[in-house]
């Protein structure tokens, strides 16, 4: 063998990103822990099993404490390195949590198990992962600095080095260059890994996904061109959205100098366990398994699509998938080319549904695609689409920031503490949940109190709520509406309340008389008689525009409302959307409660 040995080192990703993109991220604890020794077993640099969505998906969809994950793997895993992915100042949700809550999430990470922090802010503003990686070092921890990889006017190889080098400068332990999209080409695989092996005194980690079939031609060049380490995921949760085979890799480099020396015999032992396992999530499974190169137009990297399926699936709107996919690369380019991972891709691709869905480009601005292109999750790296910039601070009446986002965030941590003594809620780890998703929380910890451990029910399996019919509009004349049922006034006289043109007016009509029909026929009802119309006194009612969860209810019956207020906050696709009154009046009533469900149409609040 040659003596110029130098072995490859792999990660595999089978027990967070591979199950993350190939499985909507649902795969159990209790699903990974029989395999755990032998995966301990197999020799890799690292195995990556949390953050990312996992955090997220055990409380909201498993019944789990993510915590408690980490730990039940280490009694198991003594040997292999626990690398977690960790979005800087978003840690793992989608917002910037301030300094004090990022400090105490990172150092109950490194308790748990958590031994590589790959750290990455979806933007590249370094200004977001500073506090994060400085609390790693400070644990002890290995620190592998990411840079999120996309292609767009604004992208291109030297800017990526020079992110590299600022990374080095930081204190990053590892260089991370991570293709969340499979975006890669071979030309600019080598290319990159050899520019930044030249720049940068650190190793190497590639992180790509196979969706554009690139993947093991990519991998091939980048260990030409001298790469460390590389992500891979076991064959039977490989390929597709999800990262290339790790059994490919080992047995490509089989004898040569890059050998990574694993054993494919207890690699293929470990595969035949998660094809097994594979079979109880079907339901989840994404319909993308497949090569598709026009991923290189959309950019959607893999944990995206399947969670993007999943979600469309929950609003009956599967057949809508095509047109989000093409709506995506336009919403990214109106918002500044930011790329697509975690959660710029979820705030891209949850406006890009959300244009689809309602007909109406940007009808809905979710408050976090309004407060990206404010600069509150940090520099865009092109210019924004004036008229969104225009519609984004026309709705929230807010300006644009080019500060570090978290340098106007007050710290949080006593007021999470305060909150959860209401619930008597008092272990840190449990309050770093809270402080993450607090309503998703708190319904996770009445759950445990209960006993119940079940997953919560896939939209597969639960009956599918009936979307209410819309309400009838007025039309136009030459196209006559049905009549609305008319709200009785003194005198036989009757007022309707109808929208012509988008305007709101109260009319009040005179019954008339009748007349007997002939034998046989049956008695019409009368059509009214409009006698004066007059702008809107009557009770004007705000539907729900798409399906979610009420997060917040901002008024009380009696409250004097104006014209943009938010008046409820849903939860949909993992973003919020301000529902926000359109006319002045008074709140009449509230038919929803935080924490409902509703359907596109359902009645949230009346206004007077």
């Amino acid at each position: 063998m040659n003596q110029s040995r130098n072995p490859l080192k792999i990660t595999d990703t089978i027990l967070r990103d591979a199950h993350q993109s190939l499985l909507a991220t649902r795969m159990r604890t209790a699903d990974m822990l029989p395999i755990a020794e032998k995966l301990d077993r197999v020799g890799y640099f690292s195995l990556e099993m949390w953050g990312g969505a996992t955090f997220d998906s055990c409380l909201r969809f498993l019944n789990e404490n993510p915590w408690e994950r980490s730990r039940q793997l280490k009694k198991r895993m003594s040997k292999t390195p626990f690398q977690m992915l960790l979005r800087g100042q978003n840690l793992v949700g989608y917002r910037h949590y301030a300094d004090d809550v990022v400090e105490r999430f990172v150092k109950m990470s490194a308790d748990v198990g958590i031994d590589i922090f790959r750290i990455f802010d979806a933007l590249n503003d370094f200004r977001n992962i500073r506090k994060a990686m400085d609390t790693a070092k400070k644990c002890g921890k290995t620190v592998e600095g990411a840079i999120s990889y996309t292609v767009s006017p604004v992208h291109h190889t030297g800017l990526y080095v020079k992110l590299a080098k600022e990374l080095e400068d930081m204190g990053a332990d590892i260089i991370c260059v991570k293709d969340m999209a499979g975006l890669l080409t071979p030309p600019v695989t080598r290319e990159l890994t050899s520019e930044i092996k030249k720049t940068v005194k650190l190793p190497v980690h590639l992180h790509t996904h196979a969706t554009t079939g690139l993947a093991g031609m990519n991998l091939q060049c980048a260990i030409d061109a001298g790469v460390d380490i590389v992500d891979t995921a076991i064959s039977s949760l490989a390929m597709g959205t999800s990262q290339y085979a790790t059994e490919c890799v080992v047995a490509a480099l089989k004898g040569t100098p890059r050998d990574t020396g694993l054993d494919l015999d207890l690699l293929h032992e470990i595969a035949d366990y998660f094809r097994e396992v594979k079979k109880h999530y079907a339901e989840f499974e994404s319909d993308f398994k497949s090569v598709d190169v026009k991923i290189l137009d959309s950019q959607i990297p893999g944990g995206m699509i399947s969670n993007m399926e999943n979600q469309l699936k929950e609003q009956n709107a599967s057949d809508k998938l095509g047109e989000v996919l093409k709506e995506v690369p336009k919403v990214r380019k109106e918002m500044g080319y930011p790329p697509l991972v975690t959660p710029t891709s979820q705030i891209v691709g949850s406006q890009a549904t959300l244009n689809v869905l309602t007909g109406e480009r940007y009808k809905i601005i979710t408050k976090e695609t309004r407060e990206c292109v404010l600069g509150k999750y940090g520099r865009l790296p092109g210019p924004i689409d004036p008229e969104l910039l225009a519609k984004a601070t026309a709705s929230g009446g807010e300006k644009t920031i080019d500060c570090r986002p978290a340098d106007l965030l007050e710290p949080e941590w006593d007021k999470v503490v305060r909150e959860c003594a209401e619930s008597k809620i008092d272990r840190e780890e449990d309050l770093l949940s809270y402080a993450m998703f607090p309503k998703v929380a708190l319904k996770f910890f009445e759950n445990r109190s209960k006993g119940t451990t079940e997953p919560a029910p896939s939209p597969a399996k639960a009956k599918a709520p009936e979307t209410p019919a819309p309400q009838p509009v007025a039309q136009p004349a030459a196209t006559p509406a049905p009549a609305p049922a008319p709200v009785m006034a003194p005198a036989g006289s009757a007022v309707y309340n109808i929208k012509v043109e988008g305007k709101s007016y109260s009319v009040e009509v005179a019954l008339a008389g009748y007349i007997s029909p002939p034998p046989g026929v049956q008695a019409a009802v009368p059509a009214p008689v409009a006698v004066a119309a007059t702008p809107a006194r009557a009770k004007e009612i705000l539907f729900s525009p798409l399906p979610g969860s009420v997060l917040a209810v901002k008024c009380q019956v009696g409250d004097h409302v104006r014209n943009g207020d938010t008046l409820v906050v849903l939860e949909s696709m993992k973003m919020e959307t301000d529902i926000k009154s359109h006319c002045d009046g008074t709140v009449h009533s509230i038919t929803v409660k935080e924490g409902a469900s509703v359907q596109t149409g359902d009645e949230l609040v009346v206004i007077q």
